[in-house]
């Protein structure tokens, strides 16, 4: 009994490890598979494909904004006149006897700046005056004596004619008189006097005073070609002087004309009447924003090609596409668009030249504006 008992609980006792045996098997080639299928599964999946844009040309990219042209356009040049008056004599021979007015004054047209000496002048008036009252006598007598007899008709036209040279003599002798008191011809201040007392009238051709009118001083100030469409009449302007004086003047007049040579224009510029505003000084003009905001771009994104100027702009693909357009005003780097994309389109702009159309590109946002 014992001996049948001991092999049978043996058996008993060594059966579960065969099952242990076995589902561990089973576990680990459940395991490998689920691995197998794992692996499987990555080595199947297809890899991840880069942008398109990735070996594309990576050029700037900005955009067609709306904003005011001219801002930032600085330029120079010298004060002058608005206008200048030239003051002389008409009469040559006379003494200077009186100046009225010096450099640096104020004076108001027909104010008196010169007396010449007339007393010579006063004497020959007095005996012309004379000549001429005994010739209108002699006139007067031989009145209504026309085909009479008592003098040929000759003697009496001859009377007549003495008379009326006479009148005329005297008439030109009094007008000199009237030209004895050289006077202003304007208002305005005194720029330079150029006669002293005692001299004599005439044989000079430099003026004797030189008046800016109305004392209105501008800056004639030189500005590149380029620039010069953003810069529009009335338009304001911040000018400086070399001791520090700030002023605000206005656009009065841009040149319808650029120097063949030098490619600027000129620009006058409108200032206030002030007394420390000397012609001839140097100034410094800073052009502010010309009037209403418009479409712009910047001037580095046209394209000029043979049949006209064009902008590359970019879709939401990244794909380029050349534009034509139509600029107008510019200033400041920027140029108006008259007809082409509008405000917000995306534009190529470094690197333009070298993008064609259809070409897929890399953007680089363009901070600086």
């Amino acid at each position: 009994m014992v001996a049948r008992g001991r092999p049978d609980q043996g058996f008993r006792a060594m059966r579960p490890a065969p099952m242990t045996t076995r589902y561990l098997i089973a576990t680990a080639l459940v395991c490998a598979g689920v691995g197998l299928t794992a692996c499987g599964g990555k080595k199947d999946a297809p890899a991840e494909t880069a942008p398109a844009s990735a070996s594309a040309r990576a050029v700037s990219v900005g955009s067609v904004e709306t904003r005011p042209l001219g801002g930032g356009i600085e330029a120079s040049g010298l004060l002058v006149s608005r206008e200048e008056a030239a003051v002389g004599s008409e009469l040559t021979g006379y003494r200077v006897a009186r100046l009225y007015a010096d450099e640096g004054d104020w004076v108001r047209a027909g104010q008196p700046l010169v007396q010449l000496d007339d007393t010579l002048l006063r004497a020959q008036i007095d005996q012309q005056a004379a000549v001429t009252a005994q010739a209108q006598a002699e006139a007067a007598r031989v009145s209504g004596l026309d085909g009479q007899g008592v003098l040929s008709q000759e003697q009496i036209e001859t009377r007549r004619y003495q008379a009326k040279a006479q009148e005329a003599a005297l008439k030109e002798l009094r007008t000199r008189a009237s030209r004895m008191t050289i006077t202003a011809p304007v208002s305005g201040r005194v720029l330079s006097r150029g006669v002293q007392p005692g001299q004599i009238a005439g044989g000079g051709t430099a003026p004797w005073f030189t008046i800016a009118r109305d004392g209105l001083v501008e800056l004639d100030a030189e500005v590149n070609e380029a620039d010069l469409g953003g810069i529009r009449a009335g338009q304001s302007v911040a000018v400086s002087l070399p001791a520090g004086q700030a002023l605000s003047g206005v656009v009065r007049l841009v040149s319808p004309r650029v120097d063949s040579t030098s490619r600027l224009g000129k620009v006058r510029i409108r200032l206030p009447v002030r007394p420390d505003l000397r012609p001839g000084g140097f100034g410094r003009a800073t052009f502010g924003a010309s009037g209403a905001p418009v479409t712009a771009v910047p001037e580095s994104a046209i394209r000029y090609e043979a049949d006209g100027l064009f902008l590359m702009t970019v879709d939401s693909n990244n794909r380029a596409k050349q534009v034509p357009v139509k600029i107008g005003q510019k200033g400041g780097g920027w140029a108006q668009v008259v007809q082409g994309p509008s405000a917000g389109t995306r534009i190529v702009l470094g690197g333009a030249a070298f993008v064609t159309d259809g070409d897929v590109i890399r953007p680089a946002q363009q901070a600086a504006r």
